[in-house]
């Protein structure tokens, strides 16, 4: 099983847009990004389609076409950026109902949905305590 990177490169796009922003150019491409990201430029469109129905990014069509930042980089966590693209719990129960005749069917519900609360909640609370500033902050100075 392999990790997810959703919110990397969600947070790489919307640091890098940022980023172009502050040095003058007004919209970004997919492309561009994408070149960043050394991803494909439909990964990071679908990205931008999740972003932009959370109010995360903007988006011109026709002449000039890009994506530009809807809220600065300041105003923006990863807890933002992670809700917008992983909008569902980070683990999940099973798909089917374990047996409940047996002992640990009947309990591993209960037993792994406290884990995972405390887990999500966790979670959560890191990444609303770092904005997208704070990430480009941190990569001008390993620059």
């Amino acid at each position: 099983m392999s990790a997810n990177s959703r919110l990397t490169i969600a947070a790489h796009a919307l640091t890098w847009i940022g980023l172009y922003q502050r040095r003058g150019h007004e919209v970004a491409t997919s492309e561009q990004i994408a070149a960043s990201a050394n991803t494909n430029p439909v990964v990071i469109r679908r990205l931008l389609a999740k972003l932009s129905k959370a109010g995360l990014v903007d988006s011109r069509r026709g002449a000039g076409a890009g994506w530009m930042l809807a809220r600065d980089l300041a105003a923006i966590t990863l807890l933002d950026v992670y809700q917008a693209i992983e909008p569902g719990p980070v683990f999940a129960m099973h798909r089917a109902a374990p047996d409940p005749e047996c002992v640990v069917g009947h309990g591993i519900g209960p037993a792994m949905t406290a884990v995972y609360d405390d887990v999500e909640a966790a979670l959560r609370g890191e990444l609303a305590k770092t904005t997208l500033e704070d990430v480009l902050r941190d990569i001008l100075k390993a620059a």
